[in-house]
This record gives structure tokens, sequence and C-alpha cells, in this order.
């Protein structure tokens, strides 16, 4: 009886506390032109608008017990877990991926010698604002660093191919 009791005072502190942390929100402006946001009196300023809070939506209602039994599975499963891949369409998803992995060596090919084009145009001139050496040489390395990532993903691009064949 007394736990009772207890849960209908909380309830009712609860309740009466709630209306509370639904505070207005008003802009202020002073005489300076500063505006402030505030759910309390600002010294020095004018209240020129209040904002109510947005409603607290409604929880979500509860999701119903789903089965506990996976679905089957479109394909039958292998030994290994995997799923069994008709020959063509495994010979259809090679192909596309071969020619993916092409064209993105093709791609990188092309700034392959755009940057090793970037780095002897670089090499050959050094620019007013290299007064010092260094700068110079830290310019050129960028460029080599350039030049050495781009060779570094032709030859991964190079080996996938291999491996796909």
């Amino acid at each position: 009886m007394r736990q009772k009791i207890s849960q209908y005072v909380a309830w009712a502190v609860f309740a009466f506390h709630a209306p509370g942390a639904q505070a207005v929100l008003c802009k202020y402006v002073d005489e300076q032109g500063h505006v402030t946001y505030s759910d309390s009196e600002v010294r020095g300023a004018k209240k020129s608008s209040c904002f109510e809070p947005p409603p607290v939506p409604p929880p979500p209602p509860p999701q119903p017990a789903q089965a506990t039994t996976p679905p089957a599975a479109a394909t039958p499963a292998t030994k290994g877990g995997l799923p069994n891949v008709d020959p063509a369409t495994q010979r259809r998803r090679d192909d596309s991926r071969r020619k993916i992995i092409e064209e993105e060596l093709a791609v990188e090919e092309r700034s392959l010698a755009e940057a090793r084009k970037a780095l002897t145009e670089g090499e050959a001139v050094r620019l007013g604002s290299e007064r010092n050496y260094q700068r110079y040489l830290d310019r050129i390395q960028g460029l080599k660093d350039r030049v050495a990532q781009h060779e570094r993903n032709v030859g991964a691009l190079k080996k996938e191919l291999a491996n796909l064949r």
C-alpha cells in the first residue's frame, strides 16, 4: 500500500514539473543591435518575438515480434557457406569486373603520363619564388611523389588484372 502511494506521489511530481520543461524561447535585441535568444528576460534588451517549441512526437509503435527462423536462401549454399552461382552469371560478373579495372587502368595511365610531364617541366624551370634551393627541391619532391603514387596504382591494377585471367 505504501509503495502505491509513493508511486502516485512520484507521478504527480513528474506531471507538475513536465510543463516547465517546455520553455518559450524569445528573441531579444539590445541597443547595439546584438541579438540574443533566451528563455528568460534579458536586461537592457527589447523582446522582438517568441517561439513555441515544436511538439514532441509520440514514440513509434512497438514492432511485432519477428520469427526466429531465418528466411530461406534463394540459392542453396555450398560447403563453405557461400551461395552457388551458375557459370554464366559468374562469367558476366568477371567480364564486368575486368572491364571496370581496365577502365581504371586507362585513367591511371593517363594520370601517370600527366604527372611525368609535369615533373619534367617542373625540373626544367626554377620559379622566381624559389630563390632558396630547398623550395625548389620541395616542389620537385612533391611532383616525384605524385608520379610514384600513380606508378603504384598502375602496378596494383595490372596485378589485379593478372589475377582475373
